[in-house]
């Protein structure tokens, strides 16, 4: 009687194994069935947007189906970050994520509603973007060494704006001030528009932000750039050094986007996903795009995007901390 029962449990489990590895295969085939969601943690209209889109209308070539971009702003990027993590794991809800709603943002905010490393798949990162560190026109200094002397000569006289309290450039900054002593002190605008207004007007003396937000106000000739977070100059900005060339040669800060999934995705779904995903990175037409944002491709394994992620975490809790920095929602 005992060997029947174990003989049919056996065959019981087989059943269910196969079933299980049936319905995986199926899965991997039939994928995507229906339209794919990507959604934007951000407002209509941004840099974020217009990446996501150009990169959704390529995915959807590559996958074979219709990606659909949906906006999902408020409490920086964080309500729609959330919708993704609390969203069913299989492959019709991605995240447009960025450096903000999985590098500052778990920084600062002290009831952030979601982890950025454990909560998510990663798929791949798609594009970094290089910060600037501009100045006003008459700003008394013409290159990095000379701001920071400038500064430390006049403690807190001159000031750095930001796009919001907690973002990106508010960071970057405290990252340069910690490597260099610098002394600045920090203006919070909301939204990179009256940020920049202040530091054209000469209200504010400098501002570091990505570069397809200051471009247009450096080719206007209304700030002045001193130094770019790349590992290259750009060729928007031959003639402007990077940090590295500046002096220093350890900071690192750049904007970025990438391709999460909720947590759970099946290796198949994922797989396909990434595959898609650099091929769609790697067509000439995004790459131009991506290139004209002041962006570089990037398109690499999923292991190495989960890596940045955690790294970036790490790296902008130490500033969070060192500058006080923290934040409620």
């Amino acid at each position: 009687m005992n060997f029947k029962k174990s003989t049919i449990a056996v065959a019981l489990l087989t059943g269910a194994t196969l079933a299980a590895g049936a319905a995986s295969a199926q899965q991997a085939t039939d994928y995507p069935a229906k339209p794919v969601r990507l959604i934007v943690p951000f407002a209509p209209g941004g840099t974020a947007d217009i990446i996501g889109r150009v990169f959704a209308a390529q995915l959807g070539t590559e996958l074979g189906a219709t990606v659909v971009v949906e906006n999902k702003a408020g409490a920086g990027g964080s309500i729609g970050t959330r919708f993704v993590a609390d969203s069913a794991p299989d492959g019709y809800i991605l995240l447009l994520a960025s450096s903000s709603t999985h590098g500052t943002n778990p920084a600062v905010y002290k009831s952030l509603t979601y982890d950025a490393v454990q909560d998510f798949t990663a798929i791949t990162q798609l594009v970094t973007v290089p910060g600037v560190l501009s100045v006003t026109k008459d700003f008394p200094a013409a290159d990095l060494n000379a701001l920071i002397a400038t500064s430390k000569a006049n403690p807190d006289r001159y000031t750095y704006a930001s796009s919001g309290a907690g973002g990106l450039g508010n960071l970057a900054m405290e990252l340069m001030k910690s490597m260099t002593g610098a002394k600045l002190m920090h203006i919070a605008y909301r939204g990179a528009g009256p940020a920049f207004t202040d530091v054209i007007s000469g209200q504010v003396s400098m501002i570091w932000e990505p570069l397809p937000a200051s471009l247009p106000y450096i080719k206007g000739g209304q700030i002045r750039p001193i130094a770019i977070a790349a590992d290259a100059r750009s060729p928007e900005l031959p003639d402007t050094p990077t940090f590295k060339e500046a002096g220093l040669p350890r900071y690192e800060a750049n904007a970025w986007n990438g391709l999460l999934a909720p947590k759970g995705l099946p290796e198949d779904v994922k797989k396909k996903l990434h595959d898609a995903s650099v091929k769609a990175l790697n067509t000439p037409e995004v790459k131009a795009k991506m290139a004209s944002l002041g962006g570089t491709v990037v398109a690499g394994t999923s292991d190495e995007f989960q890596q940045v992620i955690a790294s970036d975490v790490k790296k902008w809790k130490n500033v969070a901390a060192d500058a006080k920095i923290q934040l409620d929602q």
